[in-house]
């Protein structure tokens, strides 16, 4: 599939969360078989060789991708999630977003000191989300951090900056306007 089939696979909704913000909703992506092959096969050739251990996917669309890309390099999934999901207990990040702050937290036995995590997500607008995932995993030791998106909006002013020894890469770039 080319890069303009795979932007018409997903939805985009006008003020959502909140009035302004154009939301990419990457669910219809999802429904699409060939459309989620294909952004699954493109984030596992660019990892492929990396060694990734954990894929740590941010709630909650971050989940489903990063699910099926950790089962197809052979690593373990592990969830970063909103505040009081999580069973047993968690370190947890705040950090600010475009439309307010919030908070995500993983379990505190979720990374070992050699794990190369891959952090994935569906959406880079801001930043704020992706960089507190960064520093939560951080506080790890981990051996190596990396960090993908399917979808990076580029006329988005970026909030946080992930820092710059970390490769972010993403399998699509749009634009709001």
């Amino acid at each position: 599939m080319t890069d303009n089939e795979l932007k018409q696979a997903i939805r985009v909704v006008p003020d959502f969360p909140i009035e302004g913000i154009q939301f990419f909703d990457v669910t219809t992506l999802f429904k699409n078989p060939e459309a989620f092959n294909e952004v699954l096969d493109r984030i596992c050739e660019l990892y492929k060789d990396k060694g990734i251990t954990k894929v740590a996917g941010i709630e909650s669309r971050g989940f489903i991708a990063g699910a099926a890309v950790a089962a197809r390099l052979g690593a373990g999934f592990v969830p970063i999630r909103k505040p009081g999901k999580l069973p047993a207990r968690a370190v947890s990040e705040t950090y600010n977003k475009e439309y307010g702050t919030d908070t995500i937290e993983v379990h505190a036995d979720a990374i070992e000191p050699g794990d190369v995590v891959l952090v994935h997500d569906d959406i880079l607008a801001t930043g704020g989300t992706a960089c507190a995932a960064v520093k939560l995993m951080k506080q790890f030791n981990p051996k190596a951090v990396y960090v993908n998106f399917i979808i990076d909006i580029t006329d988005v002013p970026r909030s946080a900056a992930i820092p710059d020894d970390i490769q972010v890469t993403s399998i699509l770039s749009l634009s709001e306007r």
